[in-house]
């Protein structure tokens, strides 16, 4: 079944039928979902949605565009939650976002490295966020996690470096972005890089795949992308989803 490793379910857009829509995902073979947290409050939601649905689990981890909010209750309740409850599979999203440079690049830099330590501490994945900064990414992980593992989540830089990060144990994540007409590198990502080393994400509500670009995402729309990565690899569609549940399941210790 369908396994989506990064979504925001606590996000507004969902409040008019965030209940029935969760409901129906069974029927829509999406097995299992990480609901991701961002600021404070969606770590707080994804923590909630994960103890409400059991096909539901949780990443706790800072944006770097939140990073400012961080104070000590939040870091104190982020360690706790994660060591002690087993729907907490990852930290994250974390890492550096340069385009809108809400924060300096130095403070962005600490708290990825603080919130990875936290990450190896726990023994838990980190799952990463990077927006115009693929260098500095790379280098941090380079340097202060490549014993870590996780997923650079929607991935965005060149195919070269896709294959680097899979040769630091990273997975990349792949989502609506693969099925855009224009989008080059994701589709060379996908093609050079092996299936045991991708797994599916939506980012929903955003990042729809087409046919539905611009409109809400939800889980069961992964079936676009696997589609695409099956066209793209020449495989049948039914070992993308299989392979990509058996990698997010690994990775994140979900049975």
């Amino acid at each position: 079944m369908i396994f989506d490793t990064h979504a925001h379910y606590d996000d507004k857009q969902f409040d008019p039928d965030r209940d029935a829509l969760l409901g129906s995902m069974h029927e829509r073979n999406v097995g299992n979902i990480v609901n991701v947290g961002a600021a404070l409050v969606g770590c707080y939601d994804s923590v909630a949605l994960a103890e409400k649905y059991d096909f539901i689990y949780a990443a706790v981890g800072v944006h770097p565009d939140e990073v400012g909010d961080i104070n000590g209750e939040f870091l104190a309740w982020m360690e706790q939650t994660a060591r002690t409850n087993l729907k907490v599979v990852a930290i994250g999203e974390i890492g550096l976002d340069y385009h809108w440079d809400v924060q300096s690049h130095e403070v962005q830099a600490e708290w990825f490295i603080r919130q990875m330590d936290m990450a190896r501490e726990l023994g838990l994945p980190i799952m990463v966020h990077s927006r115009e900064a693929a260098q500095d990414t790379f280098d941090i992980i380079k340097g202060h996690g490549r014993d870590l593992g996780g997923i650079i989540h929607c991935y965005s830089y060149s195919p070269e470096m896709a294959v680097e990060y899979v040769k630091l144990g990273y997975h990349i994540g792949l989502g609506g972005v693969v099925t855009f007409k224009n989008s080059k590198k994701a589709k060379e990502t996908a093609r050079n890089i092996p299936l045991e080393s991708i797994v599916l994400e939506t980012d929903c509500p955003y990042m729809a795949p087409v046919p539905f670009r611009g409109k809400r995402n939800s889980s069961d729309l992964i079936k676009y992308v696997a589609e695409e990565i099956a066209a793209i690899k020449g495989i049948p569609v039914e070992t993308v989803i299989e392979q990509t549940e058996i990698n997010a399941k690994e990775l994140l210790h979900v049975q």
